[in-house]
């Protein structure tokens, strides 16, 4: 459905081109692991249409302002939370294939919105009655199969790697591997079918993507830095042991 692409483009631009990385990414990691390319990459650019009617509460569309500073940090978990499901209904009414509607409503399973809980951890002073944790939690299911894992995968690295200050080889793999790891050990992707042999292919393909579309902005180790390392190395080996 063109149609949805089209209006996701004109109200949340910012979102769009997020959504157009987040499916290259996909593709090139099912690509890696052999997975069905085509539905990860359609997964991709459909998984977050249900942002379309208020794109203003999300970090990608904004400028200097930031709505969130004028409301309360329950009421940001619950916006955002929404995405997921006015997405599966925006995939109904325009008749998106089921597996891309399951991959909308997995792509952040049932994970914690951890900025917006913090925050509200942070103002609720120990104070008033016990902070309700599923308020923060998205309530999606676990990705149910490989393409969705990798779409969950590629939304949150592609986000993360955004804000990369001095992108560099090594940041940005040690930028996925945190992030990998993270949603990993939060148990996302226990559902999906991913073998650990598989995630480390996935982090292949998105390092050497990310890296890509970085480039112009990495800063690679010049021969002049690597002579230095091998100056360093050469001393520190022939240093007798203190």
């Amino acid at each position: 459905s063109s149609i949805l692409m089209k209006e996701l483009f004109d109200s949340a631009v910012g979102t769009y081109n997020h959504s157009i990385n987040v499916s290259n990414l996909a593709a090139a990691a099912a690509s890696e692991i052999s997975a069905n390319t085509m539905l990860a990459k359609v997964g991709g650019l459909y998984h977050d249409i249900g942002k379309i009617e208020t794109p203003e509460y999300f970090i990608e569309n904004q400028g200097e302002f930031n709505i969130h500073t004028q409301i309360k940090p329950t009421m940001s978990a619950t916006v955002i939370k929404a995405h997921v499901k006015k997405g599966l209904e925006l995939a109904k009414n325009h008749h998106l294939p089921k597996e891309v509607s399951d991959i909308i409503n997995q792509h952040h399973g049932d994970g914690l919105i951890k900025y917006f809980y913090d925050m509200a951890l942070k103002s609720n002073d120990a104070n008033k009655g016990e902070l309700k944790e599923e308020i923060f939690r998205y309530s999606g299911e676990k990705p149910q199969f490989v393409e969705s894992a990798i779409v969950l995968l590629s939304d949150q690295v592609e986000a993360a790697s955004r804000v990369l200050k001095k992108p560099s080889v090594s940041s940005v793999e040690k930028l996925i591997e945190g992030i990998i790891d993270e949603k990993f050990q939060e148990g996302l992707l226990d559902d999906s079918g991913l073998t650990l042999k598989d995630l480390t292919r996935i982090k292949k393909a998105f390092v050497k993507l990310i890296i890509g579309m970085y480039h112009s902005r990495i800063e690679y180790p010049t021969k002049d830095d690597k002579d230095k390392d091998k100056e360093k190395k050469d001393y520190a080996e022939s240093k007798p042991n203190d």
